[in-house]
């Protein structure tokens, strides 16, 4: 797998060699970032924190709101790096303060060991001091504290010279079942393959930036199919996960897809590129792509518009969507075309019949007695509810990224109850 990376030095993404001489600046990484996330995790570097000379918290802070990113640079205490992971980091990444002492303290699944190192020796303080240790003795040291390792080797670092796969692949054999990432020196595709053939990530940057490799590349380098027309079969789903349809994609479709943020698939029938929508205005936004575990099928996470997916005009290829989709869905057609006398109308146009319903309803969810009142009762606070957050502009889709984000949260707050709800004075 590839983990595009953005180093961020005074605000703008840049490339370095050998981590000192600046050899591309890319600007802005917003754009860089929307670009990089339709092909998995980014890993986002505070090169500024890394060298000690200033930092960009507030910029990455945004990113790690937006997109789905592993911070490292500069982090050296456990404080700072549950900060991190409190402001939505997946995972952060660790050098300097990669000890058992600092990682102790801090979730095993969502820490990253880096491990820089220059001719074999790790280094630190953003390259700028060797130790006297191995790569080898720091991850005997560190692999029952850490979910992953990021090795970098820093005298390939920006120069497309190669990845050391033979290097690579004796430290993997150390890391064991601990996942390690390779960075320094990846030129091409083929690069990436033949460590993911190892079970090695990849962290790539320079080949992206310079365009010695397309960023699909990423993805397809990987991939095999057992179909004799080469085609990789793709399961295309919502962002809630709901499965719209099942249609096929080449080397060409991803790289377009990747690049416009439109889905785009190959037509068995007409032998063409297929730009879903171009037609029917369903047009669909590249959210993300992702590969299975057998490198030999895709996965499209979009965002639909229009009537559907299916050429019948229905959402789904597999039939009618349900549940909450379906609770959203009807919510929404109704607060734009729907008869003066329907409820939900009524209450859209209506906020303060809205706001004594759903106190009623959440109290007699309090007051159930039994399954099957619970089961009522929370259907009907369920309704009120989504009303109420699509009546302010929200959505399903909002709604469960802020609760994915609050899972990512490392500090816990107590979760009293506001002292006028508890029958305290306020």
């Amino acid at each position: 797998m590839m983990i595009p990376s953005i180093d961020i030095q005074d605000g703008r993404a840049v490339q370095l060699i050998g981590g000192e001489k600046k050899a591309i600046d890319a600007g802005d990484p917003w754009p860089i970032a929307e670009r990089f996330a339709r092909v998995g995790e980014i890993a986002v570097i505070d090169l500024d924190a890394a060298m000690g000379v200033g930092e960009n918290s507030t910029l990455i802070r945004a990113l790690c709101a937006k997109y789905p990113c592993r911070v490292g640079g500069g982090i050296r205490d456990a404080q700072s790096a549950v900060r991190w992971l409190d402001s939505g980091a997946q995972k952060v990444i660790l050098g300097t303060a990669a000890t058992p002492e600092v990682l102790r303290e801090l979730p095993q699944e969502r820490v990253i060991a880096a491990l820089d190192a220059r001719e074999g020796r790790v280094v630190i303080e953003g390259w700028r001091e060797t130790t006297p240790y191995s790569i080898e003795e720091r991850m005997r040291e560190l692999k029952d504290y850490v979910s992953g390792f990021l090795v970098t080797f820093v005298e390939h670092e920006g120069r497309m010279q190669g990845i050391p796969i033979e290097r690579a692949k004796e430290l993997s054999m150390i890391a064991g079942e601990t996942k390690l990432t390779a960075a320094g020196g990846v030129r091409n595709a083929e690069d990436i393959a033949a460590l993911d053939a190892l079970g090695i990530d990849s962290q790539v940057g320079m080949a992206i930036y310079s365009g010695a490799m397309d960023l699909s590349e990423g993805i397809t380098s990987l991939l095999r199919s057992d179909r004799s027309d080469g085609l990789w079969p793709t399961v295309v789903c919502d962002v809630r996960g709901e499965t719209l349809g099942l249609v096929y994609s080449n080397a060409e479709s991803v790289r377009e897809s990747v690049r416009t943020g439109k889905a785009v698939y190959f037509s068995r029938s007409r032998r063409q590129l297929w730009r879903k929508g171009e037609t029917s205005g369903n047009t669909q936004e590249l959210v993300r792509i992702h590969t299975d575990c057998d490198r030999d099928a895709l996965k499209f996470v979009v965002k639909q518009s229009g009537t559907g997916f299916c050429h019948t005009g229905s959402r789904s290829c597999f039939g009618e969507e349900s549940g909450l989709s379906k609770l959203e869905s009807t919510i929404r057609t109704r607060s734009i075309d729907a008869p003066p006398e329907s409820y939900t109308r009524r209450l859209l146009d209506d906020p303060s019949l809205l706001r004594s319903k759903l106190l009623e309803e959440a109290d007699e969810l309090i007051n159930a007695s039994n399954p099957a009142e619970a089961t009522h009762e929370a259907a009907d606070v369920l309704f009120f509810a989504l009303t109420r957050a699509i009546q302010c502009g929200s959505s399903l889709e909002d709604i469960e990224r802020e609760l994915d984000r609050r899972a990512l949260k490392v500090t816990r707050r107590p979760g009293n109850a506001k002292p006028n709800l508890t029958g305290a004075e306020s």
